[in-house]
């Protein structure tokens, strides 16, 4: 049996460590891009941030960007200012969603790729309509029309700039596609993956706290051009909760074939969409029977009867009561 020589034991041990760094790489092609990337320590010179512009509420600290905090009202968004002119790339955002409310929260957050930037608005603080993609992370559903998902839930929107976004559907009327994610008040890092390559758009999350990415959803046929920008925003209206960015590191997945294909510069387009439900409007106050169908109106119905017949009768025997003390204090 042949051993090993110490000069043999050096060479595998530096084979394996080129190994376990290959692997653990998310593609050998892709290399982040610092001037579409936002990372810790957040400041240049002052209070600015290189490549990055603030709007609304934001608030920078050493460990987060605040876009609102944990009150109502309140609206902030930050932006990059460079152009993106990479027509295959990847956005990862690590971000944290959280504040003191246990069943009502809200509004939430979205990741953008638009033409315009900087502009408040009311999709989540930023401007309707808009040209581009984006990504909205919902923490509240609004109960308007028929619904099949819970909430948070993560959806996608493709807009040419003729669309709005309707927030009394929460947007399942121009949606792409979308998925549920509990990612609000999570005690670890949570990560959302944003893919776009040859035409497809993916969208993963890493919000179960196992080091690894689970697919949201995959739409192919998507068009989006070069010369957009990056930004995220978010929004708070009679509910409220602190939407904090971490980081934002933008990857460039084009190959050496990449200079070789003209860039897209028409309008954004997506071949499929989601199929359209009719819109609902909901009548002042229904929030609660429009919640309750079916067998449990019905129970509700009968309780408030019954509940009516037992004030009813609890009434009339105490106006019985009154009359006979008020005939014994004639006599």
């Amino acid at each position: 049996m042949a051993t090993l020589t110490p000069r043999d034991i050096v060479l595998l041990c530096i084979f394996f460590c080129i190994t376990d760094i290959s692997e653990g790489e998310w593609n050998t092609r892709d290399f982040q891009r610092r001037e579409h990337s936002l990372v810790k320590p957040y400041q240049g010179s002052g209070m600015n941030v290189p490549q990055w512009d603030f709007l609304g509420s934001t608030m920078v600290t050493n460990s987060y960007i605040r876009l609102t905090p944990d009150r109502q009202s309140k609206a902030g968004a930050i932006w990059n200012n460079v152009q993106c002119f990479i027509q295959n790339w990847e956005l990862h955002v690590q971000f944290k969603v959280h504040g003191g409310g246990k069943s009502l929260f809200g509004d939430g957050f979205a990741i953008w790729y638009s033409k315009n930037r900087m502009e408040s608005g009311s999709i989540f603080g930023s401007a309707d309509p808009f040209t581009g993609l984006g990504i909205f992370l919902d923490t509240y559903s609004n109960h308007n029309g028929p619904h099949n998902h819970n909430h948070p839930y993560i959806s996608a929107m493709i807009n040419n700039g003729s669309l709005m976004y309707d927030h009394d559907t929460d947007g399942t009327l121009t949606q792409i596609a979308g998925c549920e994610a509990q990612f609000r008040n999570r005690d670890y890092d949570t990560y959302i993956a944003i893919r776009f390559e040859n035409n497809k758009l993916t969208v993963s999350t890493d919000i179960d706290n196992k080091s690894g990415w689970k697919e949201c959803f995959v739409v192919d046929g998507i068009k989006l051009p070069v010369g957009y920008y990056f930004g995220v925003s978010a929004a708070t209206g009679d509910l409220a909760d602190n939407h904090d960015i971490i980081s934002v590191k933008f990857y460039d997945l084009d190959g050496v074939d990449a200079e070789n294909t003209a860039p897209y510069t028409g309008l954004p387009e997506a071949k499929v969409m989601e199929a359209p439900r009719d819109r609902i409007d909901d009548a002042k106050g229904s929030y609660l029977l429009g919640s309750m169908t079916g067998w449990k109106l019905f129970v509700i119905i009968i309780l408030l009867i019954i509940g009516i017949g037992v004030c009813v009768m609890v009434g009339v025997m105490v106006f019985q009561k009154q009359q006979e003390n008020s005939r014994k204090r004639f006599y």
